[in-house]
């Protein structure tokens, strides 16, 4: 089995910007499943709220510096893990820029590479840089946005690019292939997703044609 760790947050746990969570047939994770086929493994590791690395008093846990390293011995060995987070540390109380969000990329991706895989090589990263947030992000019902921060979502690609192309990633721009639902400005719907998984799955096919 091609064993593939997807560690994101909420658009990667499934929230329905219409309520509740998207089945998993529907999620992108679920679909990405069914377009790899029975030789690969997908695992979807997605939490509501997730950060990079900031620690959020009215959230806890939801640091992925501190979950991704459980996430990668459990599941080890790994072929791919993608990575999947920026959104949440969009939120005010962080007062991240885009280049402060691309370093907390970088400090995942570094532990990636610094974490044993069972004897086997590095899983092979992929970056995927968040979908725009929505005008009207600050009135959006999940709390902790304001407007500012669709400005620094549109600045966010070229950044966490940069990390990608130095430490060797494949990198996704996640705003190229689908985007937020109006409904609440944050959360993609199920046509979205579809349009997710089929760029992720592609890239994934790509590279393991091309090794």
């Amino acid at each position: 089995m091609i064993n593939v760790l997807c560690f994101g947050d909420s658009n990667t746990n499934g929230t329905n910007p219409a309520g509740g969570r998207h089945p998993r047939d529907v999620r992108w994770t679920g679909r990405l499943q069914r377009l790899l086929g029975d030789d690969w493994y997908v695992i979807e590791e997605g939490m509501g709220g997730r950060t990079t690395v900031y620690n959020n008093p009215l959230e806890p846990h939801r640091s992925g510096i501190e979950a991704l390293p459980i996430a990668l011995v459990t599941h080890r060995p790994l072929d791919y893990v993608i990575i999947a987070l920026g959104t949440n540390d969009m939120k005010d109380m962080f007062r991240a820029d885009a280049r402060a969000i691309a370093a907390g990329v970088d400090m995942l991706v570094q532990e990636v590479k610094h974490t044993g895989n069972r004897g086997q090589d590095t899983p092979r990263i992929v970056i995927v840089s968040p979908i725009l947030l929505r005008p009207g992000i600050g009135e959006s019902p999940f709390i902790g946005f304001r407007e500012e921060a669709r400005e620094v979502s549109l600045k966010l690609a070229p950044e966490i690019r940069k990390i990608a192309d130095r430490e060797g990633c494949l990198f996704l721009d996640g705003a190229k292939v689908a985007e937020a639902s109006d409904l609440d400005k944050l959360h993609m719907d199920g046509e979205n997703h579809a349009k997710m998984a089929r760029a992720l799955a592609d890239l994934l096919l790509a590279d393991r044609a091309a090794d």
